[in-house]
């Protein structure tokens, strides 16, 4: 029988620099003979895509919960199209977002009601969570200066630092939560100290599946 893959999320507020991390952690994995699907939210789909390119216009203005249906709807898509598929074919998946991200955007962010997210949680994911999620933190102020240099900012990248805290809060809420899926890694530290940070939590996790 083939073995279920494994399912690794990356989850950081913009500029926490979690998607060049990605996919330096895809090639990694790849050199351990692994099969590798890399995928993001929202998105990875077709029309998961389509509905990003809604939730990412700045010149889109939408209500916090049409937003958080938005991006639960392409969540099923993913789930359905892409991430259901490759698990059962014993892969494993790297997406860039996932539940967590709902959590602390449209949750701790927007003010969504935890009772309400919940309720789609169960809905939409079917208690599916990733195996591991490496959540990169960053204060809200250093993410800001690294997007500087984006000519124009989509939707998100324009909300204001004190919107980003609260995300932040709600990614660290997430990760006290649920401490034994998520890891923290500090992203205020040089590329290389990260990635090297990275690499260890990585090994033993691997380490873990393979039952040493």
């Amino acid at each position: 029988m083939v073995q279920p893959g494994k399912f690794i999320t990356f989850e950081g507020i913009d500029g926490a620099g979690k998607s060049s991390h990605l996919e330096w952690l895809a090639q990694f994995l790849r050199g351990k003979g692994l099969a590798i699907v890399v995928t993001r939210e929202p998105g990875g789909t077709v029309l998961g895509e389509r509905l990003r390119e809604l939730l990412l216009d700045q010149r889109q203005t939408m209500h916090a919960e049409t937003e958080t249906l938005l991006m639960f709807a392409a969540r099923r898509e993913h789930l359905d199209k892409v991430i259901f598929p490759a698990l059962a074919r014993g892969d494993w998946v790297v997406s860039d977002r996932y539940m967590d991200a709902s959590f602390a955007y449209q949750g701790a962010g927007r003010g969504v009601s935890l009772q309400k997210l919940v309720l789609l949680e169960d809905w939409v994911q079917g208690g599916v969570a990733p195996d591991l999620t490496l959540y990169f933190d960053l204060p809200a102020e250093m993410g800001k200066a690294r997007v500087q240099s984006i000519k124009t900012y989509d939707r998100f990248e324009r909300e204001s630092d004190e919107f980003f805290d609260r995300v932040r809060q709600g990614y660290l809420q997430r990760a006290r939560q649920f401490s034994q899926r998520i890891r923290v890694i500090d992203a205020s530290f040089p590329i290389e100290q990260v990635r090297q940070n990275l690499m260890e939590l990585i090994e033993i996790f691997c380490r873990q599946q393979s039952g040493q």
